[in-house]
């Protein structure tokens, strides 16, 4: 990460955090994983994901950010080489102390962006509601994902179902970091999630709507269903798509933060 402005917390001084904290107490917390994302995306596209959200709304409103965590729950990827995976536990456990030690220095809004398209979600709802509940009342928590504030515009701009290594997610990257993207190899096809899982399983994260249930595979059966670890067709992403979702959900994020200035000032 490059020093843009002092906006990441790791590149300031204890001093620097505690005067930020006399005029701001709203801090991000980018969260990803490291896992496989096909032949064409690195393993740490849903980190990416967090960190260049984080980077743009900081750089709009001056909060601040915490370091990347790079690392979520990604058993079912465990069959592709490089991905590296956390417990339910662990990565409860990890959202926990971060926040304690965020909330402990005066940070009373913490607002988590979640990369990993609801995989994660599980850990971090569960963290923040018990914190909420419990440890940390007066603190302000919203967990924020892709697949809820990017719906609108997904809807309106992907031409394929979205699921793992799609045509959304491979198109932010483009946007943000072309050099990672390896075009030539883009997935064309879609795994037929319906045949292998039931017609309740949700083979489109941004489809809305119908019945569905969560339904669980673990790496083995991953590993036999999509030789290449993507799910989704991708051939339609496009720099230009992914600047046009990102930015969408850059600037819901700023909605969200000018709110909290507004309304939620002690």
């Amino acid at each position: 990460m490059k020093n843009n402005n002092k906006i990441w917390l790791n590149e300031l001084t204890w001093k620097d955090t505690e005067d930020h904290l006399k005029k701001d107490d709203i801090i991000l917390f980018p969260i990803g994983s490291t896992e496989e994302h096909g032949l064409a995306g690195p393993l740490g596209l849903d980190s990416y994901v967090a960190i260049s959200l984080a980077e743009d709304v900081a750089k709009k409103t001056g909060v601040l950010s915490t370091p990347p965590l790079w690392f979520g729950n990604s058993s079912h990827h465990m069959g592709f080489a490089g991905t590296i995976s956390l417990r339910l536990d662990t990565l409860i456990n990890v959202v926990r102390d971060v926040c304690i030690s965020l909330a402990k220095h005066g940070f009373k809004k913490i607002l988590i962006i979640n990369g990993h398209k609801y995989s994660n979600l599980p850990a971090l709802i569960g963290a923040t509601h018990e914190l909420h509940e419990n440890e940390l009342k007066d603190v302000f928590f919203a967990v924020i994902d892709p697949m809820k504030i990017g719906a609108t515009i997904a809807k309106k701009i992907k031409q394929e179902n979205e699921h793992h290594a799609g045509e959304l997610e491979i198109s932010e990257i483009m946007y943000k970091y072309p050099d990672l993207i390896k075009k030539e190899l883009l997935d064309s096809e879609n795994v037929n999630m319906k045949e292998i899982f039931s017609d309740f399983i949700a083979d489109d994260l941004f489809g809305g709507g119908g019945d569905s249930m969560d339904i669980s595979w673990n790496s083995e059966e991953q590993k036999k269903f999509t030789k290449t670890g993507a799910i989704s067709n991708a051939k339609f992403a496009s720099a230009e798509k992914g600047k046009e979702y990102h930015e969408h959900m850059v600037n819901n994020i700023v909605k969200l933060i000018e709110w909290l200035r507004v309304n939620k000032k002690d």
